[in-house]
């Protein structure tokens, strides 16, 4: 009998960009986690299993070894740290950038220039802390869960950090990019202790998915 294998999703794009990479290592989710309410999902193969949890908890999941392999978007994994995670492999999917964006009419060039103390509105404290330190721009962090875009439209923050991918969003509340932080995609993490104890069942899944993304 071979050990079970848990890998943590998210829903949504990730999951649905994550189905081709695991078919290719033969593991086909029994359900769609978006019309199943089931949080614990079979797969073709009995050995695997799939947990879907919220995209912010996935790394946490396989840090403490309740799932042994995630996918998760790099914005995830920084703000998380990455303690005790193995990350293999890019998989280029679900891209998009970590951008500060601003009202259409803010001059973020010349605040910056200023030594402007700024207002941030972002769920990405620690990397937004990160950037604006090594940047040397005196900022104020607000933390919110939603709805960035709301945050200078209601006076709350001169500007945000947020994940941008067509930028459509920011359009439709005259907010514009005003600096790109850094390109993201999601990647496969893997817990470390399961690659030492069950790396004879999960080294060919972490080989199929590398195939499959190159």
């Amino acid at each position: 009998m071979s050990a079970m294998i848990t890998i943590a999703l998210s829903k949504g794009r990730i999951f649905e960009e994550t189905l081709p990479l695991l078919a290719a290592a033969g593991i086909v989710p029994d359900e769609n986690p978006e019309s199943s309410r089931k949080l614990i999902i079979a797969t073709s193969r009995p050995d695997v299993r799939v947990v879907v949890v919220r995209a912010a908890d996935v790394p946490t999941y396989v840090q403490y070894g309740a799932a042994d392999l995630g996918i998760a978007g790099k914005d995830v994994l920084l703000e998380h740290g990455g303690a005790g995670l193995y990350q293999p492999l890019d998989l280029k999917i679900a891209r998009c950038r970590l951008c500060v964006a601003t009202p259409a009419g803010f001059d973020y060039a010349a605040a910056v220039r200023r030594g402007a103390r700024l207002s941030v509105a972002t769920k990405y404290i620690a990397t937004a802390r990160e950037h604006f330190a090594a940047k040397g721009v005196h900022v104020d962090l607000i933390k919110l869960y939603g709805s960035m875009e709301l945050a200078p439209l209601a006076g709350l923050a001169d500007a945000i950090v947020d994940l941008v991918s067509s930028g459509g969003t920011l359009k439709a509340n005259q907010l514009v990019e005003a600096e790109e932080i850094m390109p993201i995609s999601a990647r496969l993490i893997v817990n470390q202790a399961s690659l030492k104890m069950k790396r004879a069942c999960l080294q060919p899944v972490i080989d199929a998915v590398r195939e499959a993304v190159r």
